[in-house]
């Protein structure tokens, strides 16, 4: 399958799919004798595991440790639950991270009047140092 056909197929674009190749993260697909690249089933998997894990939070080395353990037949389930549980808490570290950021924002607009005045609490709030 030629790269144009496995970008439809994976919803990666064709420079995505050999920056993951380039870096060593998929399997290199052979080449024919054109030396065009031809990828398997296997580099499709391994392309849709990508796709998955990052669309669910997973950084490009997390998923390069996801695809080592579906590489991996003797790798162990509660290994690649204790990476899905540590992605688990870091989603809800930066969920608690964003309610706060949320929270300082809606004071300071509440304590803007967005008159024609300079004085601007946004500004002012985003000036101050935190104690």
């Amino acid at each position: 399958m030629n790269i144009s056909d496995v970008a439809k197929q994976t919803g990666l674009t064709a420079k995505t799919i050999r920056f993951y190749e380039d870096k060593g993260i998929i399997t290199a697909p052979s080449r024919a004798s054109n030396g065009y690249r031809r990828y398997s089933q296997n580099n499709i998997n391994e392309l849709q595991l990508i796709r998955r894990s990052r669309l669910v939070g997973f950084t490009l080395d997390e998923c390069r440790d996801l695809l080592d353990f579906s590489r991996d037949p003797q790798r162990r389930s509660a290994d690649v639950k204790a990476k899905a549980e540590q992605k688990l808490t870091d989603i809800d570290d930066k969920i608690a991270e964003l309610i706060e950021m949320k929270a300082t924002l809606e004071a300071l607009t509440k304590q803007c009047p967005g008159n024609d005045s300079a004085q601007c609490p946004i500004i002012e709030g985003l000036c101050k140092h935190s104690e």
